[in-house]
């Protein structure tokens, strides 16, 4: 049986500033607007943090099942290391969908009901992203997910449901956390090409190619800083603070370019995520106070 410290682990804490991020920023628009509901925001909040986590233990569990995490470089996996089942895990990322989904539903209620159709659509996204027969993270398209559910859907949704307003501020904004959750998967992929390529799994990263997807994460940085920008353009020029980001995120890009490999890459991952949660913090803040 797995500890809990080891249930923690295989939630993939250090991924939980992507969830954070979305709704941080959403709601950093939604107040400049005027229309920040801050029980709304921690409901949205809680939406994105437990399809992370259910995401991180289905994940788990279909690579385990299928062997992908047999041979990892990257942290524990509680199917691959054998210390949980596949079913105890399979549970406990529905446990995650049904509190994701029992908090959407009340959002859904006290905004507009089609949202629970977006809903849903997020939860088969998340859950075949390696489950199922044909898995659309095998073929490359993890990203687009990330970019349309952790980014897009998420900042968007997260200011609509305060709002019931569109804002182009709250898509640009969409872009920037999205393509820095893109950078968290993409530099993960770029780790694992050769277990990847091994078990047959044809990740982005896989068909770009080491120097290719070394240049992805690079120009996803850079799309990042660009839409701070657009933000700011948008809202008040102190979200240029933003920019900020990138005495974080600079140091992966160093290391990146810098050829690193195998677990030389991890510290990437936390600092990409820290880069992705500064992105967000600096550029709500100050339409926050605005």
């Amino acid at each position: 049986m797995a500890t809990a410290a080891e249930w923690v682990q295989g939630a993939r804490p250090r991924t939980l500033p992507a969830a954070v991020s979305p709704v941080l920023a959403g709601t950093g628009v939604a107040s400049y607007d005027g229309g920040a509901v801050w029980w709304k925001a921690l409901l949205a909040l809680l939406v994105s943090l437990a399809l992370q986590v259910a995401v991180n233990y289905a994940n788990d569990y279909s690579d385990g099942i299928r062997g992908t995490d047999d041979v990892r470089v990257g942290p524990m996996r509680l199917v691959g290391s054998g210390v949980a089942t596949p079913g105890a895990v399979k549970r406990a990322a529905f446990l995650a969908f049904g509190v994701a989904g029992a908090a959407g539903l009340v959002l859904a209620a006290t905004t507009a009901w089609w949202l629970v159709a977006v809903g849903l659509v997020s939860v088969v996204a998340a859950w075949y992203y390696t489950g199922g027969s044909t898995p659309y993270g095998y073929l490359g398209l993890g990203e687009v997910m990330v970019f349309v559910f952790f980014g897009l859907v998420a900042v968007v949704g997260t200011t609509y449901v305060q709002t019931e307003a569109w804002s182009w501020a709250a898509l640009a904004a969409a872009c920037g956390v999205g393509a820095l959750a893109c950078a968290i998967l993409v530099v993960n992929n770029l780790r694992d090409i050769p277990t990847d390529t091994d078990a047959g799994k044809r990740t982005l990263a896989v068909r770009l190619g080491d120097a290719a997807t070394r240049r992805l994460y690079v120009g996803l940085v850079a799309v990042a800083a660009v839409a701070v920008v657009a933000v700011a353009a948008l809202t008040s020029w102190w979200a240029l603070l933003g920019l900020g980001f990138l005495a974080v995120a600079g140091r992966g890009v160093r290391t990146v370019l810098g050829g690193a490999t195998g677990p030389r890459l991890i510290p990437v991952l936390q600092s990409t995520g820290i880069g992705e949660l500064a992105w967000a913090a600096l550029v709500a803040v100050p339409l926050l106070l605005t």
